[in-house]
């Protein structure tokens, strides 16, 4: 909530109260509201304030503040800009994160607020006039790069200015040119073309003519020969000169305390801690690239004020250029890049913040005349039909087996199942399949199921969603597609029957006639599960209902926090388990004696309410796959247009991540989706503290299922669309339909024929290129398995420090990277030349998938590429180059047999 005090501005009375942008601009040395209808619009003699306020899922509102300048505006504005920045940050309460935003080298943060662009004009804002004043039209030439945002600029009106590498723009009275430079992206090309439609609207009022230019053919083509005639005739373009020095250095990262007067004293370098910031005091991070000005808790806005002047005064003394990114940071609002600089920044979690967030929103629905005592949880929505048909398959031997329609809301957690659910949509009924992993099953189960599935889903039509999931970490429409569900202990698989013979591990394999204890959960009856747990006391809580079966008599317990919505499932999972059954019900605190003794005694369990996890919003990241690369760049303010076809793109939803599949994307196969996924869940950018068991969906564009469609605003007709993302825009552009176009030849295949397991059974390679491979994050993590399933990755603040190495005006949101084998199919055969290339060699002890010592950094998949060439010899008992000539499921298999897989 806002707060105001005398060193605030009155203008800022009632900012940041709802969603949305508000920007204000310097007049005659004071702050004025940029009305509406002008948002988007600057002026490169002027210095502005714009605030966005966003209303988190968690509750609370967040705010982030931008001060632009503009090339042209003066000294004292600027300044005065940001003076008034940080005076919004204090009637905010201190809890917005501040940028500088310089005319040319903005954030992508920044730019996503005004899609298509902005496009300074000359002059300075006046708001007597509300329009911009001297924009009278003139041909102008603009160069634009970019991707998912655009950085327009104006660029002299000359042969010179044009290259190969760039896309430019050329605006004359009675038509607009768009010249594609032949090393330019379809990607920007596309960006660049609503571009031209902002500039035909804006400046044209839709009436005049666009033409498209491609560099290097040269056709008899009359709009070719007005466009060059324009520059004096057409002549080639030079080629492009190696750009010496645009490489990146790497800085010397230095931290500064900044004193009352402003003077800078460097107090630590390199390997900083966090306790070197203090509350009262004020710190400059200089990162090179980047510079972060922290301001403590208790520090005055007369300090703040000082301390953010001063890095400015430092960033022209050093003649830093304008590209350098200046962030300003209140204490607890600090960045992921600025906390990768630190040793081992504590992760924290202000729960009162959450719990302030969820009252506010309780409050503002008050104020709207809703009585609300309390705001629901989370989302149950399923935004599929869960009326339709389910298929189950269990795993076993190599083998599916499909389990009876009576019987496949019985799962077992020692044992992997694939399901089918078949839905009504739009036009056609649509399949969406799960490959479960019971917390208990084997590594080979698993193996097996991933190839499974994957055969099924490549044969099946319509290229259905496919999904990895993890017990324990389901997500909900798993649970709303079986509705009612029994989870079951031990397993019937041939793999988990041998393992606990050869381990020695008693069989704990649900028996009616054994002792058994459920916990019953969920929301409804289409959404209700019971899951067997350890029948120990200590397996109870507070917040749910049990089941305790015994050999002489049944039980229902009832905790102290539960409701009767909980005491109504609890009935229905008695029916459903077992109808026969007369249970004795007891409440929490009035157990007989007999009860504890089933649970061999009582002892402690949780008595506290269960605290639900923060509901993040979701982040749209671009996946970058080059040879032996891999990149991950957030694409803020995301909607349905950055689903760019030659892209493969992951929506991090914190409880599950969903990799969406462009049809003119490089990626042949989901197999390979899958494994992006696993991927992106190990660098975990975000800091979430992803579980490498999160569930993973696989989506193919133009078969988006609702529940991906619905964190955007959805327009059905541009999912239909063929061809490339230039000739989509074109098309529209031009008032044509580009559906009748040949999908790529990257496409992702659809077969007419059903999808079914029969024929696949004894399958242990598929000539279509599907290869039986167990993804790194299926490990085993259940109770008699002692593989946890944290894997040895690089730290995500180590891998954060790459956030800013490639910086440029043009590529500036975060980009991580990660030294990932490249994701092209043709690298899931290692060569043998390339492994004994292989300088990094570690002992067998320490590359185990149980080893109590594991390497970190390492490629989890190939762990057997890590082994000298005498180690592996005697493991396998064939050279490497020998073993790399097998089949792909061979090769699994000896890894499995050696504790590599």
């Amino acid at each position: 909530m806002a707060f105001y005090s005398k060193d605030v501005d009155p203008v800022f009375h009632g900012a940041g109260a709802k969603p949305g942008l508000e920007i204000w601009c310097i007049e005659k040395l004071r702050l004025v509201p940029v009305p509406k209808s002008l948002i988007g619009k600057f002026y490169s003699g002027s210095a502005y304030v714009v605030l966005s306020t966003s209303v988190l899922k968690s509750g609370p509102t967040q705010h982030d503040i931008h001060y632009w300048l503009g090339n042209d505006a003066n000294e004292v504005d600027s300044a005065l800009a940001s003076d008034k920045a940080l005076e919004l940050d204090e009637a905010l309460g201190s809890c917005a994160v501040q940028y500088r935003e310089v005319q040319g080298q903005e954030t992508e943060k920044f730019l996503s607020y005004f899609k298509p662009c902005i496009i300074p004009a000359e002059g300075v804002y006046t708001s007597q006039q509300g329009t911009l004043n001297g924009d009278t039209y003139q041909v102008t030439l603009l160069s634009c790069k970019g991707d998912h945002v655009v950085h327009v600029k104006e660029v002299p009106f000359s042969r010179s200015s044009l290259n190969h590498n760039d896309v430019f723009i050329l605006d004359t009275a009675s038509k607009i040119y768009l010249f594609c430079g032949c090393n330019s992206s379809i990607q920007e090309r596309a960006k660049a073309l609503e571009v031209v439609q902002y500039i035909k609207e804006n400046k044209h009022t839709g009436k005049c003519e666009v033409a498209t230019i491609e560099d290097g053919k040269l056709v008899g083509d009359s709009d070719v020969g007005e466009f060059w005639s324009l520059f004096g005739g057409y002549a080639p373009i030079p080629r492009d000169l190696a750009l010496a020095g645009t490489q990146h250095v790497d800085s010397p990262v230095i931290l500064y305390w900044i004193n009352l007067q402003g003077k800078l004293s460097q107090i630590g370098s390199e390997s900083l801690d966090k306790d070197m910031l203090e509350k009262d005091k004020c710190y400059m991070l200089d990162c090179g690239a980047e510079v972060f000005v922290w301001m403590g808790r208790n520090t005055l806005i007369t300090e703040r004020k000082t301390s953010i002047s001063a890095a400015e005064d430092f960033l022209r003394k050093q003649d830093r250029s304008n590209g350098t990114h200046l962030t300003f940071l209140t204490e607890g609002l600090e960045t992921l890049i600025f906390k990768s600089y630190f040793n081992c920044w504590p992760q924290t979690v202000d729960t009162k913040l959450y719990d302030e967030g969820r009252e506010k929103v309780a409050a503002i629905f008050k104020h709207q005349g809703y009585e609300v005592k309390e705001l629901p949880e989370e989302d149950i929505q399923s935004y599929i039909n869960c009326r339709g048909t389910l298929k189950v398959w269990r795993v076993d031997d190599h083998e599916l087996f499909q389990i009876p329609a009576s019987e496949q809301t019985k799962l077992y957690s020692g044992d992997c199942f694939i399901v089918q659910y078949t839905y009504p949509g739009n036009e056609r009924d649509e399949s969406l399949f799960y490959a479960w992993f019971g917390h208990g099953s084997v590594l080979e189960d698993r193996a097996d199921a991933i190839f499974q599935m994957n055969a099924i889903v490549d044969s099946a039509r319509g290229d259905p969603v496919m999904a990895q999931v993890a017990q324990n970490k389901e997500p909900l429409q798993f649970f709303l597609i079986f509705q009612t569900l029994v989870v079951y202990k031990g397993g019937i698989s041939a793999g988990y029957k041998k393992f606990i013979a050869e381990t020695g591990i008693d069989d704990d394999t649900y028996d009616e006639k054994k002792t058994a204890l459920f916990r019953v959960q969920g929301t409804s009856p289409e959404n209700m599960q019971a899951i067997q747990v350890d029948h120990v006391s200590s397996s109870l809580n507070s917040s749910y209902c049990y089941i305790l079966q015994s050999e002489n008599s049944v039980f229902t317990w009832i905790g102290n926090l539960t409701s009767s919505k909980d005491h109504d499932l609890l009935d229905r999972m008695i029916e459903l388990i077992n109808p026969a059954w007369q249970p004795v019900s007891v409440r929490e605190g009035s157990e007989p004696d007999s009860f504890w003794s089933s649970l061999g005694g009582k002892t402690e369990y949780p008595r506290e309410k269960e605290m639900k996890k923060f509901i993040e919003d979701p982040h749209l990241f671009k996946l970058i796959c080059t040879e032996g690369d891999f990149k991950i760049k957030e694409i803020y303010s995301f909607t349905q247009e950055d689903l760019t076809t030659e892209d493969v793109l992951v929506l991090d939803c914190n409880k599950e991540i969903y990799v969406w599949i462009g049809r003119h994307s490089t990626i042949k196969s989901k197999q390979e989706a899958i494994n992006l996924g696993l991927k992106f869940l190990q660098t975990d950018i975000l800091e979430e503290q992803l579980s490498l068991e999160s569930p993973i969906y696989v989506i193919t564009e133009g078969h988006e299922p609702p529940f991906f469609t619905c964190f955007f605003e959805w327009d059905p007709s541009k999912a239909n669309m063929h061809g490339n993302s230039f000739e989509r825009k074109l098309a529209t552009m031009k008032g044509k339909t580009s559906s009748g176009s040949a999908p790529s030849r990257n496409t992702l295949k659809s077969r007419s024929r059903e999808a079914t397991p029969d024929g696949l059974r004894s399958r242990s390679s598929s000539s279509n290129g599907w290869e039986r491979r167990l993804s790194p994050a299926s490990t085993i993590s259940g109770s008699h398995l002692k593989i946890s399933d944290n894997q040895n990755v690089p730290s995500p603040t180590l891998v954060a420090r790459k956030l800013f190495t490639e910086s440029s005006p043009y590529q500036d949101s975060p980009i991580v990277e990660s030294s990932f084998p490249s994701t092209n199919e043709n690298s899931n055969q290692i060569d043998a030349t390339e492994t004994s290339a292989n300088s990094l060699i570690y002992p067998y002890q320490r590359l185990t998938v149980s080893s109590p010592e594991p390497v970190s950094g390492i490629d989890v998949t190939k762990r057997e590429a890590y082994l000298s060439e005498e180690e592996f010899a005697e493991k396998f008992g064939m050279p490497k180059g020998a073993f790399y000539k097998l089949p792909k499921w061979r090769q699994n298999k000896l890894k499995m047999t050696v504790g590599l897989f």
